[in-house]
């Protein structure tokens, strides 16, 4: 400040000399105007270098300047490098917070206040079919065409949630979104979807397993009780007694049956999944399955099914036997039932090309068709209701084997065709499989 302060005088001392060397009042003037101009010119050099230096996106970190401009080069340096690092703090917490609301699993599109998108989440493209390039900036009514959508933002009563149809809706795979918007800052919108699908899908499956539960316990009640009112009202002869007493036995071991598969399916469902500690030999308990299959063909068909045992590689299996043996138990018994007197059942085991399992049934029974192949493990799913309430059937069997086969780390299959028969199958890892002791020795 001093520096430029004595230039300052030293031009206009040094002007004003020469004027008085001319003589002249107006030459002295002009020589202090003069030395005026050239201090405001030399002064002006490191002024116009820090105006360029301000304006240069890649100006270098440093500037050689002196005096006043010297400091405000420095003050303005350091101004700028805590304005840049705030800024950088700032984009650092953007970035993390955008990066949260990409994590989050519901979808998240902000508006402006004209209801266009300024950003989205991938969620939100997904539930809402969005392109993040194509579509930024664009309104969002122009791109979710949906009645109930399009009514909730012109109603700008933003209180309650809609379901919508997501993208890529079809009647094979239903797919229902949830949106609400949030109005936030100035007149701007947030938002926010998520896919209900799975909600509603358990909510449809938890009201038909109410219902089917009440019917098959209804059904047999009603039976009971229409046989207790005629037993108690009627003088019956020994003989209808007798067979009404039967009939009524039947009906409570079907509602026993009903019981006891609930039961194992709750077991199954609530409990942890069996380790690979335990080991059992494949083919006693195969044979198990198979001999109560030839007394169950015995008691119910004339004449009996054909039903072999195909012995695989001798072998033990890892997990809960009783489990295992509860599945087959069904797959044999459901082939037993379903195929006609003097047809031909065979159970086995084989190893498979991953070294795994497969514990198969095959039957020569009428066959399933294709479009019910998918829902056979649905509980209470029947392809024949009037066929499987004639044969003993609950509804429970396969969903049983399904919960079996998953726990120990396996799946079920069934292959079939109308007309000749069925083949489902159990299929374990090859962790669950090593050869027993016998095929060892």
């Amino acid at each position: 400040m001093i520096v430029r302060f004595l230039g300052l005088l030293l031009l206009l001392a040094l002007g004003g000399a020469w004027g008085v060397l001319k003589g002249s009042v107006l030459q002295t003037l002009a020589g202090v105007f003069l030395g005026a101009l050239l201090w405001l010119v030399w002064d002006s050099v490191p002024a116009a270098r820090l105006l360029r230096w301000l304006s240069r996106p890649d100006a270098p970190a440093s500037l050689r300047l002196s005096g006043l401009w010297g400091e405000l080069f420095e003050r303005t340096r350091k101004r700028l490098r805590a304005l840049e690092q705030k800024a950088e703090s700032s984009d650092g917490r953007l970035q993390d917070f955008l990066a949260a609301l990409q994590a989050s699993p519901n979808g998240v599109v902000l508006l402006d206040a004209q209801s266009r998108i300024e950003w989205s989440n991938q969620t939100a493209q997904h539930h809402l079919g969005l392109d993040p390039e194509r579509d930024l900036g664009q309104y969002v009514r122009n791109l979710v065409r949906h009645p109930a959508f399009t009514a909730y933002m012109d109603s700008g009563d933003f209180g309650h949630e809609i379901e919508i149809d997501g993208a890529g809706q079809s009647t094979s795979q239903p797919h229902k979104i949830s949106l609400q918007v949030h109005p936030y800052g100035d007149q701007r919108q947030l938002m926010l979807t998520r896919d209900v699908t799975a909600v509603q899908l358990a909510e449809a499956m938890r009201r038909d397993f109410v219902a089917n539960v009440s019917h098959e316990i209804r059904t047999p009640l009603t039976v009971l009780s229409g046989f207790v009112e005629t037993m108690q009202s009627l003088s019956l002869e020994e003989e209808e007694r007798q067979r009404f007493l039967g009939l009524m036995s039947q009906q409570a071991l079907r509602m026993q049956t009903l019981v006891n598969d609930l039961l194992t399916l709750s077991r199954l469902e609530g409990s942890p999944a069996p380790g690979s500690s335990e080991w059992t030999d494949v083919r006693d308990w195969m044979q198990q399955v198979v001999q109560e299959a030839r007394g169950l063909s015995a008691a119910i068909a004339d004449p009996v099914h054909e039903i072999t045992l195909a012995s695989g590689p001798a072998s033990q299996v890892a997990g809960s036997r009783s489990e295992l043996y509860s599945a087959m138990s069904n797959l044999v018994s459901n082939a037993v039932r379903y195929t006609p007197p003097g047809g031909c059942v065979r159970a086995g085991w084989r190893t498979t090309a991953d070294g795994g399992a497969e514990f198969f049934v095959e039957d020569t029974g009428p066959g399933i068709a294709p479009e019910h192949l998918p829902r056979l493990t649905e509980r209470f799913y029947r392809v024949d209701r009037s066929r499987s309430r004639e044969t003993g059937g609950t509804g429970l069997g396969l969903a049983i084997v399904k919960h079996v086969a998953q726990r120990h780390g396996g799946q079920v299959t069934v292959r079939s065709t109308v007309g000749q028969g069925s083949t489902f199958s159990i299929l374990l890892p090859a962790s669950r499989l090593r050869p027993s002791a016998a095929a060892l020795n």
